[in-house]
């Protein structure tokens, strides 16, 4: 081995170790995140607030991501990924703490009505969405950037997934657990983790030398022919995952004619199967394929789809679990797909804003999925699971056809003989991918429809 080589060598172990610190940074993210969410309802009505101001706090939250999240992903390459990751955590925890303040004065009696609902907005919705908006662009950023091949971004991409699908399990857990001793304790437990994830990123992540940022990252348009269509399939995707997760607590609650309290029991692990399901499709059958992006797209949508047919039938608890572990498990293998594929189409300076759109597309689909699951589901308990299921379909022909997804994406960053990126050309038009040799480092040639060929830097 040359002296080059292990050069390189040593440089993607130390790679390799800040993506697993990246990592734990977004396990306790949302780990904290999703600590409230099994007391979030009950202390909505402890502290005299109605379901739907909860509901417009949260509402709040992902407008708060849909608004913040490019911006992040650019700051992430000019910053760098310490700083953003430092400041979003730090201004979560603080928020944090201040919101389980004002809900322990909700709790008694000092704080309520219209005082209340504000600070709940101001704190939950407004400050900390637009925080939490900045760690999973800043994470798929990274991964994108220290990742050399369509293989490594895929499973990269799936480890973010993994991290925040596990820290979604954990939470519902310990928020439940907690939440037995009291509410609030689940509430004064979030910015503890919080807290414990900015205290990993200080300690334990490399802050990036000035030659590793990029000065001006390139602002990513949400019509770029080379990302269009995976936004358009990660839409559909969560879309259809987010009307399922309003309605399924409704649907444990009329089709097993269960109390209250059963029925929170019973939603609760129906969710926690499809937080299983999602998980190890992207910690094992992922990592273990050699599918390409638009291969999990395709195989991805078709399973959820499956789930939703199942979920359809009125078979009881046991069925229903099974259907929203189908579902959950579709999700997971197509997302890495979402994720993965137009970041191997894009240059170094395009990484960031292209992970802030993709966190605004999926904080998008939680703008539009609660309110319209729930309208549906008062038409008929059956329409959001139709609905659902044939977007998952729509997804998977569209991904079929489409001509620009018809085979892999070749990575930008692939390399010859384990030397230097080597720039590819890219077909949109579903022709062979060829490799190109004559632009510069940062450039992809992309051959659009027309056959014209469009030198982007």
């Amino acid at each position: 081995m040359s002296a080059s080589q292990t050069v390189r060598k040593q440089q993607h172990g130390k790679k390799s170790s800040q993506i697993g610190i990246v990592l734990s940074a977004v396990f306790l993210a949302y780990l904290g995140q999703t600590t409230l969410n099994p007391v979030i309802a009950p202390l909505s009505r402890e502290v005299g607030l109605a379901e739907w101001q909860i509901g417009l706090t949260i509402s709040v939250a992902a407008v708060m991501v849909v608004l913040t999240s490019q911006s992040w992903g650019r700051r992430s390459q000019s910053w760098g990924r310490k700083p953003v990751l430092v400041a979003a955590l730090g201004t979560c925890a603080v928020t944090m703490a201040f919101f389980a303040l004002i809900a322990a004065l909700g709790m008694r009696g000092a704080l309520s009505g219209t005082p209340l609902f504000f600070l709940f907005v101001l704190t939950r919705g407004l400050i900390f969405g637009a925080a939490l908006a900045a760690i999973l662009p800043t994470a798929q950023a990274y991964v994108a950037d220290v990742t050399s091949n369509e293989g490594e971004r895929v499973r990269g991409m799936a480890g973010v997934g993994a991290s925040q699908g596990t820290a979604s399990i954990a939470g519902s857990l310990v928020g439940g657990l907690l939440s037995g001793i009291s509410l609030m304790v689940s509430v004064d437990m979030v910015p503890v983790f919080l807290l414990a994830g900015l205290l990993v990123v200080i300690f334990a992540l490399r802050r990036e030398e000035s030659a590793e940022l990029v000065a001006e990252p390139t602002h990513v348009r949400p019509s770029d022919p080379r990302v269009w269509p995976f936004l358009v399939a990660g839409f559909g995707m969560f879309t259809s995952l987010g009307l399922i997760q309003v309605v399924t607590g409704f649907l444990v609650q009329d089709r097993l004619h269960l109390d209250a309290n059963t029925t929170g029991l019973v939603t609760g692990g129906a969710l926690l199967a499809a937080g299983v399901g999602m998980v190890l499709a992207q910690s094992v059958i992922v990592p273990r394929s050699t599918w390409s992006p638009p291969t999990l797209l395709r195989v991805g949508s078709f399973t959820g789809a499956v789930g939703f047919a199942l979920l359809a039938v009125n078979g009881g608890a046991v069925s229903l679990v099974v259907a929203v572990t189908v579902i959950g498990a579709g999700v997971g293998i197509a997302m890495p797909g979402y994720t993965a594929g137009p970041t191997l189409l894009m240059s170094r300076e395009e990484q960031g804003g292209l992970a802030g759109l993709i966190g605004a597309t999926n904080g998008l689909t939680y703008v539009v999925s609660p309110t319209a699951g729930t309208a549906m589901y008062g038409l008929s308990p059956i329409l959001p699971i139709i609905v659902g299921g044939a977007i998952l379909l729509l997804v998977f022909v569209f991904v079929l056809v489409h001509r620009g997804l018809r085979r892999a994406p070749a990575g930008a960053a692939e390399t010859a003989d384990g030397d230097e990126p080597v720039p590819v050309g890219v077909r949109l038009d579903g022709g062979e991918l060829e490799r190109v040799r004559g632009c510069g480092p940062q450039d992809t040639q992309v051959v659009l429809d027309g056959g014209q060929v469009d030198h982007r830097a």
